[in-house]
């Protein structure tokens, strides 16, 4: 098994779930965004960093960083367009 190299996680989340309105959150099939995928969007999206900015704040390379990226997007298209509820991993 790989060695799991630690990151460099800095953003707080109020929030660890969100779900479609009139939905019972039991009801929903859950997709999960890891700490890595939640940071990367948190820098590459919410604060609009390029992605070798990105890398570097979280101490990875570019390419894992857009590995990372590009994972979380489709976990959080996934649910938008199939409505499940999306968790974010516990700190």
């Amino acid at each position: 098994m790989p060695k799991r190299i630690r990151r460099r996680i800095q953003g707080r989340f109020h929030h660890n779930c969100f779900k479609p309105c009139g939905m019972p959150g039991h009801k929903l099939e859950h997709i999960t965004l890891t700490k890595d995928e939640i940071e990367a969007i948190r820098l590459a999206d919410f604060k609009g960093m390029y992605q070798e900015d990105a890398a570097k704040e979280m101490e990875i390379s570019r390419p894992t960083f857009s590995r990372i990226l590009n994972n979380a997007r489709k976990k959080i298209a996934t649910a938008l367009i199939e409505g499940r509820a999306i968790e974010i991993e516990n700190f």
